[in-house]
This record gives C-alpha cells, structure tokens and sequence, in this order.
C-alpha cells in the first residue's frame, strides 16, 4: 500500500503563511532547532513553498501574497490558531525561543491537565503553546484540578 503522505512528511501538516517566510525559517532553526527540508523561491525570491521540521513533525510555510489570498496573522491583526508542541523540557525550551525573538504570552507553569505548559508568540503572529507531559491524570482528576483552579483567585 502506498504512503499517505509523501517521505518526511505527516499526515497533518501546519502550513504556515508568514511576512517573511525565509526569515521565519531562520527563525524557528534558531529558537526551535528546526531542520530545513525545502526552500522553492518564486521569481521574485519570496517563497512560494518551504518545509521545515520541528521535533520531528513537518511545517510548511509560504510568504504572504494578498493576490492568492495568503494572509499572514499581521495582516489578520492576529491569529485564532495556536499550534501545540511537545518538548522535553519546556523551560529551555521557551526561554531559547524569546532569546530568539519570540513573546511569552503565557508564562510557563504547571497545569491542572497534567503537563509543564505555557503559549508564545513569534515575530510572525503565529502563537505556539509548548509542553512537557509531566503525569498521565484521569477524566475525573482533570476535571477535579479544572474546579479547583476556577475556585483559586
């Protein structure tokens, strides 16, 4: 049987439309250890496709062009869509990714569902919640910590 999606690839992509595609690149290589996969510049060397890995899973990216309806979150004024990341350590993690030029939009700390977490922002508007998965809890336990935590001031 043949693969679903192509080698290095997964079957669930984020693809990513950035003002300054090649300088986001450059940016997730430095803040997220992201591994380049493909560059395609256009005739006027914006990037009509890239892909880069991060963690193991594939991110494509393109930059923005309003004639193709490719808005990046600036132009949008923000974006309603927060890609998650599971690392091995979330504090290192975060803090390499604000040297880099990200903003901390929620400080890292422990949740109610179980995982060392906090949210970031990268110089493009795309918003990344990043975690480590410190206990496996029940339903009920989440839900248990989710009261409690409503009921904290």
């Amino acid at each position: 049987m043949a693969e679903i999606a192509p080698h290095g690839m997964n079957v669930l992509s984020p693809h990513l439309v950035c003002d300054g595609a090649a300088e986001a690149i450059d940016f997730y290589k430095k803040a997220f250890g992201a591994e380049e996969m493909i560059r395609l510049p256009g005739p006027d060397g914006k990037l009509m496709h890239a892909s880069v890995k991060i963690c193991g899973s594939s991110v494509m990216l393109v930059d923005a062009n309003k004639d193709y309806g490719l808005l990046s979150p600036k132009a949008l004024n923000g974006s309603p869509v927060t890609i998650h990341l599971f690392v091995a350590d979330v504090d290192a993690f975060v803090a390499r990714a604000v040297e880099a030029g990200a903003v901390v939009a929620m400080p890292v700390e422990d949740m109610f569902w179980g995982d060392r977490y906090g949210v970031i922002i990268d110089p493009y508007g795309h918003h990344w919640s990043i975690a480590t998965h410190l206990r496996d809890l029940s339903p009920a336990e989440i839900q248990e910590g989710m009261r409690n935590m409503a009921c904290s001031p």
